[in-house]
């Protein structure tokens, strides 16, 4: 099974709002997802990102795969960095 880490939009029409999910990736955008990490709200000033970085690195030690836009999100909140030394203080 194809497991993705990708957005699931929340929030009324204009207003929108976005939680993490761990999901089969031939599920709908908006359906049924396995795990929720964490949410994305890009309205706020600056945007709010709160993951579960415990819960995230399980995953991708499963294998899950991110997509471009939440991989763009950590790369910018700094969670892909805090992962990448997480996994190198495990290894050494």
């Amino acid at each position: 099974m194809a497991v993705k880490i990708r957005l699931k939009r929340m929030g009324a029409k204009r207003d929108p709002f976005y939680r993490i999910v761990v999901a089969d990736a031939r599920s709908p955008r908006d359906g049924r997802f396995i795990e929720q990490l964490g949410y994305y709200d890009p309205l706020t000033e600056p945007a709010t990102i709160k993951v579960d970085e415990a819960k995230l690195q399980e995953w991708m030690g499963r294998g899950a795969q991110m997509t471009e836009t939440v991989r763009s999100l950590f790369k910018k909140s700094g969670v892909l960095q805090r992962l990448g030394a997480n996994a190198a203080e495990e290894r050494g």
